[in-house]
């Protein structure tokens, strides 16, 4: 985020995204568009997330 003048300038990756008049509405825009893409990327790929551990014991090796 740049300011320029008197409005702040959302960027993403040297492109200009949004232009706002308060820096508070900026941040809260951000915010939210961050939230919307992770719970996207969240339903889009469910079998990302790592296993969860197994709580079956293992018997130890014997010599």
């Amino acid at each position: 985020m740049i300011k320029v003048g008197n409005d702040y300038v959302v960027q993403a990756n040297d492109k200009c995204i949004l232009k706002v008049g308060s820096r508070r509405r900026a941040v809260q825009l951000i915010n939210e568009a961050t939230d919307l893409l992770n719970a996207l990327a969240s339903v889009e790929a469910p079998g990302i997330a790592p296993e969860a551990p197994s709580l079956q014991r293992e018997t130890p090796e014997l010599p």
